[in-house]
């Protein structure tokens, strides 16, 4: 590594975790001037691999224990501009981990029966329960996203009293309140937004048409909403900005680089779990006496 000790461990200033944090309260904060690129004191493509790796097999040891102890639940957000590599880099962080403790959601459209509740009823339903890891491939930001770069969506909403100057900011101090129910209720919140450059963007999508296996994955929207780059980024910027917060964090991940931006997700997700002190649930005395009991059964049989 290009920085760390001769064990492979990065100092704590050099973690994603200090690196990618957007702070709570900030006034200034732009995705077009935060790091889309690694940073150069970044582990070395040909190491980013072997981390993540580590970092998913302690993911999956403390997916164990988090089901075990059946106090927590994790919440995984991914926010990100189309081909930025939401899909991949959760492949990448759930691939080794026992399925039966996860859940994965794609938000896509809202149906006529979403649109019939209030914006944050369809993901609500899909929250995980305690003990599982709950993903998010776009969540209700989406509604203050592309929504508010497409306002005539609001339409399909039928909302009363519609106030477009205030809707957005109402909308985030919902978001705000929803996460600190849901984090004074153990669920702990971890959002991600995959920061890829215009530039890389392109790239991506020309890839896609060169190769006729990702076809499918292009559609004329991509193309299209490119053309509104500069407002989603307006909206991403304020939407951030509004809504980190300690028990809900925004992490800005460079997302040019698909093998460090996995490996940061990774690393911040164990950190996060490894700081939950998790243990296997102590048995009580009377466990201890039945488990006797049950071992003589079974051994007298």
């Amino acid at each position: 590594m290009s920085a760390g000790n001769s064990e492979g461990v990065l100092p704590e200033a050099a973690k994603p975790a200090q690196r990618y944090l957007v702070p709570e309260g900030t006034k200034r904060f732009d995705p077009r001037q935060w790091p889309t690129a690694p940073p150069p004191d970044g582990p070395r493509h040909n190491e980013l691999r072997k981390l993540r790796r580590r970092s998913v097999r302690d993911i999956s040891r403390l997916q164990r224990l988090l089901y075990a102890e059946n106090r927590y639940a994790l919440l995984l957000l991914f926010q990100a501009m189309d081909a930025a590599g939401k899909d991949s880099t959760i492949n990448a962080l759930l691939t080794g981990v026992n399925p039966a403790g996860c859940q994965v959601f794609n938000f896509k459209q809202p149906s006529s029966e979403e649109l019939d509740h209030d914006f944050l009823w369809r993901t609500a339903r899909s929250l995980p329960e305690r003990g599982r890891i709950g993903v998010f491939n776009r969540s209700y930001y989406e509604e203050v996203l592309v929504v508010r770069v497409h306002p005539e969506l609001l339409q399909k909403q039928n909302l009363p009293h519609l106030d477009p100057n205030g809707l957005w900011q109402q909308r985030m101090e919902s978001i705000v309140e929803h996460e600190r129910h849901l984090a004074r209720n153990g669920t702990v919140i971890l959002k991600f937004f995959l920061n890829i450059s215009r530039d890389e963007q392109k790239a991506r999508f020309l890839r896609r048409l060169d190769r006729p296996d990702k076809h499918w994955k292009f559609a004329i929207s991509d193309v299209r909403e490119r053309g509104f780059w500069n407002e989603y980024m307006s909206a991403y910027g304020e939407a951030i900005r509004s809504t980190a917060r300690s028990h809900a964090p925004w992490y800005a991940i460079p997302a040019d680089s698909k093998p460090y931006m996995r490996w940061a997700v990774a690393d911040i997700v164990r950190d996060t779990l490894a700081s939950l002190d998790l243990h296997n649930p102590e048995p009580s005395l009377a466990d201890l006496a039945m488990f006797d009991d049950m071992r003589r059964q079974l051994e007298n049989e």
